[in-house]
């Protein structure tokens, strides 16, 4: 039998070439072409849409935040420049220009939230809540075009179709299923945004919800009744509201006098009544303007009815109303209009 000789791992080793630099280098560029014509296809594509969603989320997410942020601080800041430009300083005629443009600007804002400060927290509570909203929708905005057009270049076009086409059925069910919860939504937002009302309002939103608001969301508004009944009221379902306390009220004390006493008597005691109660310095902070005596409103077979109003800050007027009522009792006395004590016959 005949033995076969195999040659050995030395001249097999011996027998195969080396590659030489130049195909080594050859074979790098071809690999490096090979990963360059890959990564600028759809990886490419994906990484910049990444990174332009990205981008454009944030600068979306500060801008909002900024704004409303700024709207927010408004009150403080237009007050501080007029602090700043009313502070006694001689400046030049360019000067002059800035500090009349920076007292228009306080003079365009309601006065109010200047010296309120629950003005100024609702406000900020409203800017803040848009803001908020604003910034989610933008990322759900932004979020989902990004996964659209990532699945496009992935070469996903019938997925991103699909999608599309379900999104609008769901939407559509939605429409129809959710209607009521999507109007209590927008509903929330334009009463933030148009400041409709807000927290510690007085407000009277119908079928008996009437009191200070104690929280406003988008959903539901949470109103406390003067007997501690706290409602829960859908903004879907506010048909109109009534809101006692927003920018300011109206002080309103009605006095009554017996028939037969002089008019202009009873004039001058109550506008007496005024002078004490304008120059008291607790009530004279709450004040917008000098109230006023209006003349006979209404004449029962025993009485004359009498009129003091003034326009006050939100929330006063009532205390402003017990005042004006104390002091004209107090004045018609010392007139003679009226008796401590029944005449006894």
């Amino acid at each position: 039998m005949t033995a076969i000789s195999l040659p050995s791992a030395h001249l097999l080793t011996a027998g195969t070439p080396s590659p030489s630099p130049t195909d080594a280098i050859e074979m790098t560029v071809d690999k490096a072409a090979a990963f360059w014509a890959w990564f600028t296809d759809w990886p490419l594509r994906v990484l910049l849409i990444l990174l332009v969603g990205t981008v454009v989320l944030i600068v979306v997410r500060r801008t909002v935040g900024h704004v409303a942020e700024r709207i927010a601080q408004g009150y403080h800041r237009a007050y501080a420049d007029v602090a700043e430009a009313g502070s006694g300083e001689t400046e030049p005629a360019g000067g002059t220009a800035k500090t009349r443009r920076r007292s228009g600007a306080v003079l365009v804002e309601d006065t109010l939230g200047l010296v309120s400060p629950e003005v100024k927290q609702r406000r900020a509570q409203r800017a803040r809540t848009v803001g908020s909203v604003l910034s989610s929708a933008a990322n759900v905005v932004i979020g989902a075009a990004m996964v659209l057009f990532i699945l496009g270049a992935l070469g996903q076009g019938a997925v991103v179709q699909g999608l599309l086409a379900s999104a609008g059925v769901v939407g559509v069910a939605v429409g129809f299923g959710a209607q009521s919860l999507v109007r209590d939504f927008l509903s929330g937002i334009f009463i933030l945004i148009e400041d409709q009302f807000g927290v510690g309002d007085e407000v009277d939103l119908g079928g008996g919800a009437a009191g200070v608001v104690e929280r406003v969301d988008l959903r539901l508004t949470h109103v406390r009744s003067f007997d501690g009944t706290l409602w829960h009221v859908r903004n879907g379902e506010i048909l109109r509201a009534g809101n006692h306390t927003q920018q300011w009220a109206r002080a309103v004390a009605k006095v009554s006098v017996p028939v037969g006493a002089d008019v202009d008597t009873v004039r001058a005691a109550l506008g007496r009544a005024v002078d004490v109660v304008s120059a008291d310095p607790a009530m004279s902070a709450a004040l917008i303007e000098v109230p006023s005596v209006r003349g006979v409103d209404a004449l029962t077979d025993g009485s004359y009815s009498f009129t003091l109003h003034g326009r006050v800050r939100p929330g006063t007027d009532g205390d402003v109303a017990r005042a004006l009522l104390v002091q004209a009792q107090l004045e018609l006395l010392r007139a003679g209009v009226i008796e401590s004590t029944p005449s006894e016959e």
